[in-house]
């Protein structure tokens, strides 16, 4: 018999093997409150989510990680990005699930809100696979405009199938988008681009170029086409459909330089290019490159908030299940007084993170008034915040397993190491809360109509309706003045808004809760820092995980 010097005890791994829908009561209530009806695929979505098969696959995505081979073996110019099988299951189950096209591909009312849920759940699992899923998503109204362009993409845009090889887009039954904006001079100031566009013939929407220069970032570079932003003559900056492929099935020039080292989002490629003269069709109209690529990004910004609250969904599960267990000093951690305090705020958090974040999905269903203030404002503004509070709550979720939590061998490590991504990716937090300025000093009138429509939400509530028109008199001057406080303005708005769709949608005893901590002076953005008067934490911890 070997000899042991312990027996190990008191250790508990992560929670695996669950379904991610049915036990998230508040998610539940956010598909049936905007619309959705398909709660049996939602919840076959949710069990396959959380199959056990699947957070290992997940950890072997993020641990063999992309590689580039820049050459064969006899030198030859290659350009090609290997991954681990684990990768190609993970892009093969957000096809199948349509999260690259399934809110362009129907008429359902519930299309948008069921779409944000799926992806919330797969968020929670495996994110670097949801960048080419975002911007995948993100290009398909811009190029449904160029009509030229989508009748030889568009099934393949759409299609369910996963095509995993390298070769022409005219060969192939599926196809990623990806992106390349940011340059090195530039960074998020795309106005500074020096790449050029050199017209092949006319050029103008739908004409032919050739680009040379580099971008920084270029994410991910197996996709099979990218928009571009770069400088025509004359023209100004414009966008452009750049293809990995060219027209005459030869490799565009575009050459993989290095692949980025990143602190996260490991599963995915993101990598720098140099563009020698590669063929590009503008779309969009000359000279209005960056508004036709942000309309991109903003469906990405979307994309961005649902997945950090996904983020915070997971770590607060993975977090109250492991507290549940664990004992110290004598009792449970969950039942000590002051761990139920921090699960509970951690709890409120993620609640308030999801129900803004699926409300937000689903104003991009319709285009009334609402919908339109609430997409131009709110998306920039969510992520700023949701993004932002992701950070410090897997830091916090990390450490309720102590020293397990800060290794590489559980989910906990990786989804801390994932959340700073969103909050830098299609702007910084000071670029989405001066894009909120931005929005509000071109048409006041749709922050009005959004606090108007709050104030009803806040059903009576006096702290809300106080807020909201502190917030309305705050702009009743200049907006530029608002510049040095913008992350402040973007924050009190964000916070308003969830405690009135909270106060809407949610229990009691969930909204009352929110707005008694966030509206109070003494609150403080450390998870636990609240007063135990104001909520009943019990209730809060079986709403998030029932047992």
């Amino acid at each position: 018999m070997p000899w042991q010097s312990h027996d190990v005890r008191n250790q508990f791994d992560d929670l695996t093997g669950y379904d991610l829908y049915t036990s998230d009561l508040a998610l539940q209530a956010a598909v049936t409150c905007h619309g959705g009806s398909d709660h049996a695929s939602l919840r076959d979505h949710g069990v396959a989510m959380g199959d056990a098969d699947n957070y290992r696959l997940a950890e072997q995505a993020n641990r063999f990680t992309p590689e580039l081979r820049a050459f064969d073996a006899r030198g030859r110019r290659t350009d090609v990005v290997e991954f681990h099988p684990s990768w190609h299951h993970w892009l093969a189950q957000a096809r199948r699930h349509g999260l690259h096209a399934s809110p362009f591909s129907g008429e359902s009312p519930g299309r948008w809100i069921e779409w944000a849920a799926r992806f919330y759940m797969h968020a929670q699992i495996e994110s670097g696979s949801q960048c080419p899923t975002a911007m995948t998503l993100g290009c398909i109204p811009l190029l449904e405009r160029e009509p030229a362009l989508w009748s030889g993409l568009g099934e393949r845009l759409l299609s369910r199938d996963y095509d995993a090889t390298d070769r022409p887009v005219e060969q192939k039954s599926s196809i990623w988008i990806g992106m390349g904006m940011t340059e090195k001079q530039g960074g998020s100031d795309v106005r500074t681009n020096a790449t050029t566009a050199t017209p092949i013939g006319p050029g103008g929407r739908g004409g032919e170029y050739l680009l040379r220069g580099h971008k920084w970032f270029f994410s991910a570079p197996m996709c099979d086409a990218h928009l571009v932003v770069a400088r025509a003559p004359d023209e100004g900056l414009a966008c452009f459909y750049v293809p990995r492929w060219r027209p005459d099935g030869t490799r565009n020039a575009i050459e993989i330089q290095r692949l980025k080292n990143k602190v996260g989002n490991r599963s995915n490629s993101s990598s720098e290019v140099e563009f020698l003269d590669a063929w590009g069709m503008m779309i969009g109209e000359p000279g209005r490159g960056i508004p036709t690529i942000i309309e991109m990004a903003t469906y990405t910004r979307l994309t961005c908030a649902i997945s950090s609250a996904g983020f915070m969904r997971q770590a607060v599960v993975q977090a109250i299940a492991y507290a549940r267990q664990r004992e110290a000093f004598g009792r449970v951690l969950a039942a000590q007084p002051l761990m139920t305090t921090v699960l509970a705020d951690m709890a409120l958090e993620s609640e308030a993170a999801m129900t803004l974040a699926m409300r937000l999905a689903a104003a991009y269903a319709s285009d009334d008034a609402s919908a339109r203030a609430w997409r131009r404002i709110m998306t920039p503004a969510a992520k700023f915040w949701i993004c932002k509070r992701a950070v410090e709550l897997t830091g916090e979720a990390m450490e309720v397993f102590g020293g397990n939590g800060y290794v590489d061998d559980g989910i906990m490590a990786r989804l801390f190491r994932e959340a700073p991504v969103n909050s830098i990716w299609e702007g910084s937090g000071n670029v989405m809360c001066l894009d909120v300025l931005r929005a509000i000093a071109r048409e006041p009138a749709q922050l009005f109509g959004l606090l108007d429509e709050l104030e009803r939400h806040a059903d009576g509530d006096a702290r809300l309706i106080a807020e909201a028109k502190a917030l309305r008199a705050r702009v009743s001057g200049p907006v530029d003045s608002l510049e040095a406080g913008a992350r402040a303005f973007t924050a009190r708005l964000v916070v308003l808004a969830q405690a009135c769709l909270l106060r809407r949608d949610a229990p009691g005893f969930v909204a009352d809760a929110f707005a008694s901590t966030r509206l109070s002076r003494g609150w403080g953005h450390v998870s636990g820092c609240v007063d135990t008067e104001a909520f009943d934490a019990g209730k809060l911890l079986a709403r998030a995980l029932p047992q």
